[in-house]
């Protein structure tokens, strides 16, 4: 605990990290995805779901394999993939109380929009808590895990990684943070879903500081730690 005692950044990725992976809203957004690759290439659900994947793998998100591939306009493809329900998120009162108590910049830091972030934020109680949310248009559509997506986070926040600590569900994504100087924080899903970059259980990559189960019970254990650090 002590190294993130040292920070005073602190980097928290959206989907899956902010509520737990099992609930009801990247499912949404993989499907409205499946569904915008079956209209753009006149294909079957099991055919766009394997493009769609394997333009994920390839590009770093299906988003800028698109682009690259099928010159499509990002704005249409982001308001089409999040146009889905959140009234399946619930406010956690307990979480916000943590990261309120949380010392320094708080910033949100998604592969997704800022209009999606808002969403989610403002459904899980904690849209009153974070300077800044750095988007996908804001790294330029180049997406977490790629360095020049980090470097354009760190020059438009003014991050000293080494003084920042990044909340992550995906262990690629924070294998390039760990090599910047980010201290890290793996959010695992408490059982597998599947989807290829979330964590599952009792995963736990040597670049990787701390995993966690429940991002609630950790951060209340580093606020806890804060009051008792002589200041």
């Amino acid at each position: 605990m002590k190294r993130l005692l040292q920070r005073d950044v602190w980097v928290f990725d959206l989907d899956n990290t902010l509520y737990p992976a099992h609930t009801a809203v990247m499912s949404q957004v993989e499907a409205r995805m499946t569904e915008f690759v079956m209209q753009l290439m006149e294909l079957e659900r099991e055919e766009a779901f394997k493009i769609q994947h394997g333009l994920w793998h390839d590009y770093g998100t299906t988003l800028n394999g698109l682009m690259v591939n099928h010159k499509i306009k990002a704005e249409d493809f982001l308001e089409f993939v999040h146009d889905i329900d959140h009234s399946v998120l619930e406010p956690n009162p307990v979480l916000a109380d943590h990261i309120a108590a949380l010392d320094g910049a708080r910033i949100i830091y998604t592969n997704g929009s800022v209009r999606h972030a808002e969403n989610v934020l403002a459904r899980l109680g904690l849209d009153h808590l974070f300077e800044g949310i750095f988007d996908i248009a804001a790294a330029d559509f180049t997406p977490k895990p790629q360095r020049e997506s980090f470097d354009r986070f760190i020059k438009r926040h003014a991050v000293n990684p080494a003084r920042a600590v990044m909340f992550e569900d995906s262990a690629r994504n924070l294998e390039t943070a760990a090599g910047i100087g980010f201290a890290t924080v793996l959010v695992r899903a408490r059982e597998n879903i599947g989807n290829g970059h979330t964590a599952g259980p009792g995963e736990h990559p040597e670049f990787v500081d701390y995993a966690v189960d429940c991002l609630d019970t950790f951060l209340g254990e580093v606020v806890e730690g804060f009051k008792e650090t002589p200041a």
